[in-house]
């Protein structure tokens, strides 16, 4: 598979945006609960480290062979970002997904919303197989992985359960316009 070059896309309320340095801003205040990180670890970064960290993603990845792939979650109605989705794209057709939504936006299926929207958008970029980790006693995103068409695994990867989907390519309906260049 070729690199894949990011691109905006919509799903029926959300609009997903490549991730920029300008978003850190309001990201910081979106990521801000330390409760996000009860699953993965961590704490919220500041709006100076997350920019330096957003500058390091949207650079991508220093290996030809890998696409990096991040977008900001827009929820169009209330004109601000809710979370982010990603996937790192590897040359054998494996997207490794992963989504955080900030906890005043969570149980209103914006996770699954824009995880089913990733879903699709990948497929149309070519991915084969699709994999997201998710903790063991992470409820709600194991809800977010099987919505958007993921099934568990046997394989586990730091502590996380392994959720796979090999999709056909298709279109899906939640995606308005998923593109890539290639």
């Amino acid at each position: 598979m070729p690199p894949v070059t990011i691109a905006p896309f919509a799903t029926h309320r959300l609009d997903l945006l490549p991730l920029a340095v300008e978003h850190a801003a309001e990201m910081a205040v979106v990521l801000a609960d330390p409760a996000l990180h009860a699953f993965i670890g961590g704490e919220p970064l500041d709006e100076d480290a997350l920019r330096a960290r957003y500058a390091r993603l949207a650079a991508g990845s220093p290996d030809p062979a890998v696409s990096w792939l991040n977008w900001v979650i827009g929820v169009r109605d209330e004109g601000r970002l809710a979370g982010y989705v990603q996937a790192t794209v590897t040359a054998e057709s494996v997207a490794e997904v992963a989504w955080v939504v900030g906890t005043g936006w969570q149980g209103r299926g914006i996770a699954t919303e824009a995880a089913r929207g990733l879903v699709g958008w990948l497929q149309d970029a070519g991915a084969r197989t699709i994999v997201a980790h998710v903790h063991p006693d992470h409820a709600a995103s194991a809800a977010v992985a099987a919505s958007a068409g993921l099934s568990p695994t046997d394989e586990w990867q730091d502590g996380e359960v392994s959720w796979v989907h090999m999709p056909e390519p298709s279109n899906t309906p939640e995606v308005s316009h998923p593109r890539t260049a290639r």
